[in-house]
């Protein structure tokens, strides 16, 4: 029997966190070139992309 609708956009949540938890723990250890390539994989990742640049600190 398959998820519920509800199951399965918490499972979507919950890892779009854990995913973007450890792209922060990469951002913050990379430089340069490094840094804009985990910016773009986060706004491939999610739509509130805007929000997560602000928290992380980035002037984009």
């Amino acid at each position: 029997m398959g998820k519920s609708e509800r199951a399965k956009e918490i499972r979507r949540r919950r890892q779009r966190k854990q995913k973007l938890q450890k792209l922060e723990t990469k951002f913050k250890k990379s430089t340069g070139q490094d840094k804009a390539e985990v910016l773009d994989k986060v706004r491939a990742l999610t739509p509130g992309y805007e929000v997560v640049y602000e928290n992380w600190g980035t002037g984009k």
